[in-house]
């Protein structure tokens, strides 16, 4: 029978935690046993909630239910709708309480402490050098699996990381702006005409002895 009254009779027998409906009570139980029945027949990923199966379904769906009214871009949470609009109005809720630095998003904020901290929580499961955040173990993978995903549209070359493809194009898209005093050879980066300086370091090395 439904509670209207608003009292929480129903009561957690593991955690104490009191609810006004037996049915909440019922999805609050499962927290505790690890229990998922709800299925997602795409990916067979499982969920406690029906509201956590829908949610979940708008990513095969591609549906995107939530828009913003300033840009209209869309989300598929309402949470996430919030988050987003905040980024429009300037305003920044969540503050480090070391350097003061303020962030719209308290998960920016976490990766943020890291930084003070020093922690490393994230690690690579094939050689277990440890990493800050998620997408640093995420770039790393790329030296075990050889993925480069980022490609020169130029030449073709591939790159594992965005920075690197970047510094490529340079190559390609600027004047060769740094000569060497020697040969006179021209380079589009210091950083490669100090490697070719090597070049004549070495000759000269060889004609003194």
């Amino acid at each position: 029978m439904m509670n209207y009254t608003g009292k929480k009779t129903h009561q957690c027998t593991v955690c104490e935690k009191s609810f006004s409906q037996g049915g909440d009570l019922k999805r609050h139980t499962l927290t505790h046993t690890g229990e998922k029945p709800l299925l997602c027949n795409v990916c067979e990923k499982r969920f406690r909630a029906v509201g956590n199966l829908n949610t979940h379904m708008l990513i095969h769906t591609g549906e995107k239910p939530h828009r913003c009214d300033v840009c209209e871009k869309g989300f598929r949470q309402l949470g996430h709708l919030k988050r987003h609009i905040l980024t429009h109005c300037g305003e920044k809720p969540h503050r480090c309480e070391v350097c003061e630095k303020q962030f719209v998003e308290i998960g920016d904020l976490k990766k943020h402490m890291l930084t003070h901290t020093g922690e490393k929580r994230r690690r690579c499961n094939v050689c277990n050098i440890r990493f800050g955040q998620r997408v640093g173990v995420k770039m790393h993978m790329r030296i075990h699996t050889d993925e480069k995903p980022h490609q020169c549209y130029i030449c073709k070359k591939r790159f594992r990381q965005v920075g690197h493809l970047k510094a490529h194009m340079i190559t390609h898209i600027v004047d060769k702006l740094y000569p060497c005093n020697v040969c006179e050879q021209e380079f589009s980066r210091m950083g490669t005409l100090k490697k070719h300086m090597f070049t004549h370091t070495k000759e000269k090395s060889r004609q003194c002895k």
